[in-house]
C-alpha cells in the first residue's frame, strides 16, 4: 500500500449539472452544491486567515498601523465583499467589488 503524498480534491463543479433542470439528475445537484459549500468554505477560510494577519499587524506596528497595514485592510475587505451565508440571493449590486468611475 502507497500512500499519496498529496490529498487531491475534484475543485471542479459537476459536468452534468444543467442549471435549467437542477432537479433532473439528483446526484449531480447534490455535488454542484457541496461543490459551492466548499468554494464558500474556502472563501470564509481565507479571509479569516487575512484577518488574523491583520490583527497581529495591528498590534506589531501600534501607532503606525494606518500606513503599514493599509494593504492588509485593503485585501480583507476585498475579501470579505460577497463571503458569507446568504448573500447570493441579493443583488449583485451590494455584494460584488465596488466599481471605480473615473471622474473627469
Amino acid at each position: 500500500m502507497v500512500r499519496k503524498a498529496k490529498v487531491e480534491f475534484d475543485e471542479l463543479p459537476p459536468d452534468n449539472f444543467d442549471p435549467k433542470n437542477p432537479y433532473g439528475d439528483p446526484v449531480a445537484m447534490l455535488e454542484y452544491r457541496e461543490h459551492l459549500v466548499r468554494e464558500k468554505w474556502i472563501q470564509i477560510e481565507t479571509a479569516k486567515i487575512i484577518r488574523e494577519r491583520l490583527r497581529w499587524c495591528y498590534r506589531i506596528e501600534g501607532i503606525n498601523h494606518h500606513k503599514k497595514c493599509r494593504h492588509l485592510v485593503e485585501e480583507y475587505l476585498e475579501a470579505t465583499r460577497g463571503v458569507g451565508w446568504g448573500k447570493d440571493a441579493r443583488p449583485p449590486e451590494f455584494h460584488e467589488p465596488k466599481k471605480v468611475v473615473d471622474a473627469e
